[in-house]
Formats: C-alpha cells, structure tokens, sequence
C-alpha cells in the first residue's frame, strides 16, 4: 500500500483524486451520517466551535463534508468533522456531503492530510496520526513525509514525541510546551521533572539545549533555578572567587561536582592580571570551600 501511494504529496485534492477519483455531490440527512472512530484530532476547541455553530446557524454549511459509505444508508466521515458537529449543534436536519468510495486506508490518510492542512490537529495527534499510518497501514517517514508535504525530519521529530510520558505529551499537547521542548525532553532521564521545571520557570528550548550543553545529560531532579534564584551555596562560592579574583564570577553547577566559572573583565589590565594569577597558581580555596 506504501508503495501505491508513495508518489502523492499534491495537497488533499490530488490525494483524493488519485485514491478515488469517482465522487457524488448530493445532501444527506444528518441521522445518517456518523462520526469516524479513527479521527486523528482530539480535541475541538470550544471556542472555535462556538463561533462556527454560530456561523452555521445563520449561513448553513457551505462547504460539503467528505464521506463514504459504510452500511446501508450509512456515512462515515473523512473530513468535516467540526462542519457536522456545528450543523448538529444548529439543529440542522441535512448536510451537503460528496461521496467516496474509500477504503480504511485512505479515508484516514485523507483525514489526516485534511486536518494538517487546516492546521487543526494539536502536535501530538499529528504524531499519532503518522504513527497509526505507519503501524497499520505499513507507510515510511519518506512517504508521510510526501503525502502530508512536511520534510521527512518534520515526520520523525514529531513521531519521537510519542516516546514521552503522558504528563509530558499532554503539556505539548495544550500548549504549555512546544513540540521543540518535546524533541529536548526525549533525550533525558527525568522528562516529566524537567518539563514541570520549564513550564514553571518559562524556560526557552535555547536555554534547555545549552543547559544540556553544559552538563552532558539533564539527569533526574537535576535541573538548577533559574538565574534569578540562585542557590545560596553557589551565591557564597561566587562571592568567594570574585574576592580573591577582585572580579565578577559567575558559578555554573550544572551536576554536582561538575559545572562551569565565568569570570568578567572590563579592561586588558584585568585580563593580564587574571591571566598571571592562572599562571602563578596561586588563587586557591580552603577544602571546604568547594564542597556543595
């Protein structure tokens, strides 16, 4: 089936057309018409529903849902889901549909294509609908990658995110965090704490790749304060360098004992100075100074 379909990638109207090219425009009562069970979105934002019950209401439905049939005076969904649910909501007793012969297979490609296009699925039913396309229905990265118009890294990035734990999926799912957090959170011992930790403190996906940078994995429970909280153990070691330096430290412990010190210089005199007393060795602590 991968293959019959590989060389798509047209947009929707291609792919329908080239998966079942014969349709019929017509009105169906809206009793005769159910819901797709294996609809890849979700979630349908109220509000959003609320104003297209409203625009239905006064207009009707304008643009026809796509169906096939499944039983004797028997439609199922492909796309237009929300249409039906506002003509349902508006007390509407029939729905301009165009009918298509489809199989399992493409009335869920067809669905999935659909709602990407609008840009109607949240990150994680995107991911679930390429996902359940491969598993069920044998299609590769490449190919999705074709169908859906999307570079293939778009396809595997967003599958990764299924390997997250639930908590961390509903947060990119709801908006609390972005997809690029999710790619991030993958790679670490601990997503679920890192991920209360981004959201709590607003962290960028910048800011979680350098802290990962620094520290060479973000372990569990690992993740430090933000700047503007500093840890009073860190703060005293600062105060510390900086008297014996007679310059700004700043102390970076990103997995205790391991971290990084910057140190500030305003003029070339300070750098020479910060350069022979390097050299010379002889800026030291006391034992207990460096502990955590």
């Amino acid at each position: 089936m991968a293959e019959k379909r590989g060389g798509l990638g047209r947009g929707l109207s291609a792919l329908m057309d080239e998966v079942a090219p014969a349709a019929e425009r017509t009105t169906l009562p809206l009793a005769d018409i159910i819901a797709n069970p294996r609809q890849p979105r979700r979630h349908f934002d109220p509000a959003a529903m609320d104003e297209l019950i409203a625009s239905v209401r006064e207009r009707g439905v304008l643009q026809p849902i796509l169906v096939r049939p499944v039983g004797p005076r028997r439609y199922e969904i492909v796309a237009g889901e929300r249409r039906w649910r506002a003509a349902a909501a508006a007390a509407l007793h029939d729905l301009p549909v165009v009918i298509r012969d489809l199989d399992e297979a493409a009335a869920f490609e067809i669905a999935l294509v659909e709602n990407i296009q609008r840009a109607d699925l949240n990150p994680i039913e995107e991911a679930d609908g390429f996902r359940r396309l491969m598993d069920d229905f044998g299609h590769t990265q490449e190919n999705l990658a074709r169908i859906v118009g999307k570079a293939r890294s778009h396809v595997a990035n967003l599958v990764r995110l299924l390997e997250l734990p639930p908590a961390v999926r509903d947060m990119v799912a709801d908006g609390r965090l972005t997809p690029g957090h999710g790619k991030v959170l993958a790679g670490t011992d601990d997503p679920v704490a890192l991920a209360d930790h981004i959201v709590a403190h607003g962290l960028s996906v910048r800011q979680i790749e350098l802290m990962r940078r620094g520290r060479g994995r973000v372990g569990k429970g690992k993740a430090r304060p933000a700047a503007s909280e500093p840890d009073a153990d860190v703060a005293a070691l600062e105060a510390r360098l900086a008297e014996a330096l007679g310059m700004p430290v700043t102390l970076v412990v990103t997995d205790p004992p391991a971290g990084t010190i910057g140190v500030s210089f305003s003029t070339l005199d300070q750098l020479d100075l910060l350069i022979r007393l390097l050299e010379a060795r002889h800026v030291t602590l006391r034992p207990d100074v460096g502990r955590l």
